[in-house]
């Protein structure tokens, strides 16, 4: 390789890390309110906010756009998006679809027994965890690492790249991630029984796919998606305070 070739892989390599830590760092502000639905944003302002050139600022502007976060203008730029309640309970539903269309295949094809085992080792630890009487927020934080790998190992045990990439891409849109709402539940009193129902769900869907029963394990993993639609609506118009990151983007029903 030329020394022109390997300075501009190395140009090329900075580019792309300045742009994904812009985006993780401008996907911060929005789900912390610092940005507010509605707002325009600026590309020589974002520049100079997070003291990048612009070009990885327009990438991550790009890249916020695919995941949902921005809306483009017509005249150009951005502004950040607000959801109403049904964009979100739609985002859930198809999350919710594609995961139990990832369990059928998983249990008519048949999973591989090495991924079988990393998600009975992943629920031994959750339920491990759901041993306490009540959970801390450390506990829930541990819970939440957790549910996500369950899912991802799901995901896996699909053997679709296709189903996997469609989920990946699923999984971020706003809120709608399996662990989207858990948070919700840290300051419920039914915290943990919730937590206990959703691990329940966990285990049947395991068992149907170790089981070969497509059909089992479909319908259950669509009704598991059902907890993180009710803990939205307890985000929005129950007694929790509303300090869920990005929840204030989301339109209330009056």
């Amino acid at each position: 390789m030329s020394a022109v070739a390997g300075t501009s892989d190395a140009s090329t390599e900075s580019g792309g890390s300045q742009a994904v830590k812009a985006q993780l760092r401008l996907r911060e502000l929005i789900l912390a309110g610092e940005l507010a639905g509605g707002t325009r944003i600026a590309e020589v302002a974002i520049s100079e906010m997070l003291g990048v050139s612009r070009t990885p600022v327009r990438s991550a502007l790009m890249r916020l756009e695919q995941e949902g976060l921005l809306e483009a203008l017509p005249n150009g730029g951005y502004a950040v998006r607000t959801f109403s309640e049904r964009d979100v309970s739609d985002a859930i539903e198809l999350r919710g679809t594609l995961e139990g269309l990832a369990a059928r295949l998983a249990a008519e094809r048949g999973a591989p027994p090495v991924v079988l085992r990393e998600a009975r080792a992943c629920l031994a630890r959750i339920d491990e965890l759901l041993r306490e009487s009540a959970l801390d927020d450390a506990a829930f934080s541990r819970y939440v690492a957790l549910n996500e790998q369950f899912h991802a190992l799901l995901y896996e045990m699909s053997g679709s790249v296709l189903v996997t990439q469609q989920l990946d891409r699923a999984v971020n849109l706003p809120f709608a991630s399996p662990s989207a709402f858990v948070v919700v539940q840290a300051n419920s009193p039914a915290a943990r029984d919730m937590l206990v129902i959703a691990q329940d769900q966990h285990t049947q869907v395991l068992d149907a796919i170790e089981a070969r029963e497509g059909a089992r394990a479909e319908s259950l993993m669509r009704e598991h998606s059902r907890i993180a639609r009710r803990n939205l609506r307890e985000a929005l118009h129950g007694s929790a305070d509303h300090s869920l990151p990005g929840v204030q983007l989301i339109r209330r029903r009056g």
